[in-house]
């Protein structure tokens, strides 16, 4: 394994001097002890070293809002109770004799890992909640910036005493993406908190719609049939269009496609915003879709505005944007079962087991707003009935096993290149939950290190939904500006479902 990048410098991000904590150098005996190598611990997933590749590197980034200061000692308590127990938490990667990385468990320092920064008193101090909302976006930011130890566990998390204008401070943990997928790693921090009602209860999740298997009939026969035929052309379509998209395959240039190579190495600016999970569930029942349905038609609404101003109104028609999905191939472990191994040291299954999915969204001009959400439910609907996501995984495996790491990061990095932005929608508790007893106020996960200008989170909790940007500021310096849009198209949509029902 190549030498570990030393720890950065103490640096101070624009006027309100937030000074970024220097960890703890590593000793020469552990240094030692990492390059030795070893045969022991589980070996790394192709998605775990496709993410541990520079071009590739990417991290997780959660900022968490919460109702009321936390101790620092109370902190470190309950990540020991918790997640130092699952092993991604206790482990590094190591190069074993063999030339290929495993997970080693190692003895974790949690002065390595949560920090407490320093805050400027006077900014922490305003009164303008608007300040401290720029103070932990500027904090953020300079995570972006701060590669991680790779001789350690990957991961760290840290403490914001700042008062926002919604919650009373701020924890941003950053995980690397090699531990797990965000879906998973959503479900293993959720299973670390309690209901704010019941601190002895876990929270509760929607239980995500399975189709109900029918009896078996001789007239079903048929469409079982056709179902299998168009699930087989859906596949074959959506391949060939993957597969052109690695090598050659490219979105329409627009103002929010990076005018330079290397977006993947700059810092992203992270910015959320809080809309009503009622309004989008009011939607879903009067268009008979989905959550993700109504969230993929308001961000294209959304883009379609953004993009709009740039062409001072002349949108361009049959532009060519495209989002891409990550999909875990492989079940979810529950919160119960996350939370009986941290409590008991029973195992679960885990590891990036993920596929992809390139989804067009409609960027266009529509009369009636309602239509941004047919249309991108009529393009989903055509990946929910193929396998591409399957298609995808096993390919990449193939393309690791056969053609190496290498020729396989270079592919994925092009796939991405080649598309705009990636898209994700994550289901939350149903009701208020607490961490290391303090209330949760809102959840906001994204992710830096891949190339792409705008990545694009939905995060629901309770009745609330939260939509966070990540975004490169060279290519979309204003991303208040798409948040105003998302809050506008959601409400115009509305609007158009109340006056039509």
């Amino acid at each position: 394994m190549s030498e570990p990048a030393g720890p950065p410098e103490p640096e101070t991000i624009g006027p309100l001097a937030v000074k970024i904590p220097k960890p703890p150098l590593i000793s020469p005996e552990k240094k030692a002890d990492f390059a030795a190598g070893t045969e022991k611990g589980e070996p790394l997933s192709p998605a775990a070293r496709l993410f541990r590749q520079p071009e590739l590197s990417c991290c997780i980034i959660t900022i968490f809002g919460l109702g009321k200061i936390v101790t620092a000692d109370e902190l470190k308590a309950c990540i020991e109770a918790t997640l130092l127990r699952h092993p991604r938490f206790s482990s590094a990667p190591v190069k074993s004799r063999s030339d290929k990385p495993r997970w080693v468990p190692t003895k974790v320092n949690l002065d390595e890992h949560v920090f407490y920064p320093e805050i400027d008193a006077a900014s922490a101090a305003a009164r303008d909640h608007a300040v401290g909302d720029r103070l932990v976006e500027d904090y953020a930011t300079s995570l972006s910036q701060s590669p991680l130890d790779p001789s350690r566990p990957l991961w760290d998390l840290h403490f914001l005493a700042i008062r926002t204008s919604e919650a009373a401070c701020a924890i941003v943990l950053r995980i690397h993406h090699s531990l797990g997928d965000g879906i998973s790693l959503m479900s293993l921090f959720l299973a670390c908190t309690r209901r704010t009602s019941d601190l002895e209860s876990l929270p509760t999740l929607p239980e995500a719609r399975r189709r109900q298997a029918a009896a078996f009939r001789p007239c079903l026969l048929l469409f079982w049939l056709w179902s299998v035929l168009v699930y087989a052309w859906n596949t074959l379509v959506s391949s060939f269009i993957f597969i052109a998209t690695a090598f050659f395959l490219k979105d329409t240039r627009t103002p929010i496609t990076p005018s330079s190579a290397g977006v993947e190495f700059r810092p992203k600016r992270f910015v959320h915003r809080t809309i009503s999970l009622e309004d989008i569930k009011g939607i879903k029942y009067a268009m008979g879709c989905t959550i993700n349905d109504v969230l993929l038609g308001v961000t294209s609404a959304a883009l379609s505005r953004y993009l709009g101003r740039s062409y001072h109104g002349h949108l361009p028609k049959n532009l060519l944007i495209r989002t891409s999905l990550l999909v875990n191939i492989r079940p979810t472990p529950g919160i119960n079962a996350l939370a009986d191994m941290m409590k008991k040291g029973s195992e679960v299954k885990w590891g990036n087991h993920l596929g992809y999915i390139l989804l067009r969204l409609p960027i266009m001009k529509c009369e009636d707003p309602m239509d941004y959400i047919r249309k991108g439910k009529a393009a989903a609907e055509k990946k929910k009935n193929s396998w591409e996501a399957l298609f995808s995984y096993v390919l990449g495996l193939m393309i690791v096993k056969t053609l190496g790491i290498k020729v396989a990061t270079t592919l994925c990095h092009r796939m991405f290149s080649n598309t705009t932005l990636s898209f994700s929608n994550v289901v939350g508790p149903m009701e208020e939950v607490s961490f290391c007893g303090s209330p949760l106020v809102y959840i906001a996960p994204s992710v830096y290190g891949h190339p792409q200008a705008l990545t694009i989170h939905f995060q629901s909790y309770v009745n609330k939904m939260t939509a966070v940007l990540a975004v490169d500021e060279l290519t979309i310096p204003d991303p208040q500006k798409l948040l105003d849009d998302i809050v506008l198209s959601l409400q115009l949509i509305k609007e158009a479902v109340a006056a039509k029902s």
